[in-house]
């Protein structure tokens, strides 16, 4: 299974947030479309970064309520792993594994075309395993 497969099974739609938002509006953001991390995107291809709720938690705790009015560009991660939609579903998964990362940009030809998180590779994954496991009862059973 290709990370293609993920994309057209959820959907494309990824939700992106301004470098100059505050990190308020993005709070907002998180809350109203009840996600995990956001793709920051001045213009909805070009990737300038991703911040997710735990960087919101820390920097609330090293700097408390004051950085809900700072930009979100002062704490995003700006060096952002991708993957593409060519990529394998083990690859993907051993790389947001081992990076320690729940959610990674899908780009196609340099842009933003979806985003995938742990929980949809592990989804994925085990769907893959139960049919293989249907497949070797049948064959068992036939």
């Amino acid at each position: 299974m290709k990370i293609e497969d993920i994309i057209r099974k959820k959907g494309a739609d990824v939700v992106t947030i301004a470098p100059a938002a505050t990190v308020a509006e993005l709070v907002d953001f998180l809350a109203k479309y009840n996600i995990g991390a956001v793709v920051v995107s001045e213009d909805g291809e070009a990737i300038a970064g991703i911040v997710s709720e735990r960087d919101v938690v820390r920097r609330l705790a090293k700097d408390g309520a004051d950085v809900l009015a700072q930009p979100v560009s002062a704490i995003m991660t700006a060096n952002v792993l991708t993957c593409s939609i060519e990529d394998s579903l083990e690859a993907t998964g051993h790389t947001m594994t081992y990076s320690r990362i729940r959610h990674l940009p899908v780009v196609r030809d340099g842009k933003l075309t979806g985003i995938i998180s742990i929980g949809d590779v592990v989804k994925y994954r085990i769907d893959q395993l139960t049919d293989e496991r249907n497949h070797l009862l049948e064959y068992l059973h036939a």
